[in-house]
């Protein structure tokens, strides 16, 4: 598709400054108390070293539970004024199958999403990347390789993970995202500065389908809909799904999905519909 021929790119978040997270003061006021306590006091050095073993325990726990707010701002749910939408989601894409036929579903139904791409697929696959925005959905940054030790990196390989799939986007569709999704929602106490400075917002997700694992479109649409109610953020793979007799269980699921939604009363909202100030941040 020409570029001529998408919308508007939207706003690219700026840089902006972001408090540390509590979890974080008090994890550098207990390393600076344990340094203290051993200068001052050496023979009390084992009782600061089990401190400081503790805190790096919670740091990484705290990074292995997806939907933790510990180690900074992360969206479990939608703001409070989108009180009768629900956000779909869809990780792990552009695929060249499942994307257009997911785009398909979508248009359908008169339904919006929000696609956490991978940079080097939309490299891939940029047409598809513009595809997503001319339909009227939205792009989030899910890094640029989607690696299984990303929690594990470090300051820097985050930020280039970061960094380079925000230039991706914005080459093939002259506009970076504004939201993040870690690969399998894992991240670890580097993460945050690194949104904080790309101007990304961290989302994780209310309930998934574990489409990933299961081919049981029963099974996957019971857990996305049991308890669905106004601002959940639902996840969905249009990558790496799970196949039901070849078919992506995600595309089985989607319009019974849709369907409980319209039953329940429940519009669909891209992720930027829904920040504050947004236009139809409250459908």
């Amino acid at each position: 598709m020409p570029a001529s021929s998408l919308p508007p790119a939207p706003e690219t978040a700026a840089p902006r400054p972001r408090p540390m997270a509590r979890l974080l003061r008090a994890s550098v006021a207990l390393h600076v108390g344990a340094l203290a306590t051993v200068l001052l006091r050496p023979q009390q050095w084992p009782w600061a070293l089990g401190a400081v073993v503790a805190d790096h325990l919670l740091l990484t726990a705290a990074g292995l539970w997806p939907r933790s707010r510990l180690l900074g701002p992360n969206w479990v749910r939608l703001p409070a004024a989108v009180a009768g939408a629900v956000a779909l989601t869809f990780d792990d894409g552009p695929h060249p199958e499942v994307t257009p036929r997911t785009l398909e579903l979508l248009a359908q139904h008169e339904a919006h999403a929000t696609f956490f791409c991978v940079g080097q697929r939309v490299r891939r696959y940029p047409q598809l990347a513009r595809r997503i925005l001319a339909e009227g959905h939205a792009l989030g940054n899910h890094t640029q390789h989607h690696l299984h030790r990303f929690a594990l990196l470090g300051p820097a390989a985050l930020a280039r993970e970061v960094g380079e799939a925000q230039d991706t986007f914005a080459d093939a569709t002259g506009a970076a995202p504004r939201f993040f999704r870690a690969p399998a929602g894992l991240r670890n106490v580097f993460l945050e500065p690194v949104l904080a400075r790309a101007g990304l917002q961290l989302v994780s997700w209310t309930r998934r389908g574990f489409d990933t694992v299961s081919a049981d479109r029963a099974r996957v649409l019971g857990r996305l809909t049991r308890g669905l109610r106004g601002g959940d953020i639902l996840l969905l793979h249009d990558g790496h799904a799970a196949r039901a007799g070849g078919t992506p269980v995600s595309l089985e699921v989607l319009p019974g999905l849709i369907a409980a939604l319209a039953a329940a009363g429940l519009a669909t909202v891209t992720l930027p519909e829904a920040l504050p100030g947004a236009a139809g941040s409250a459908p």
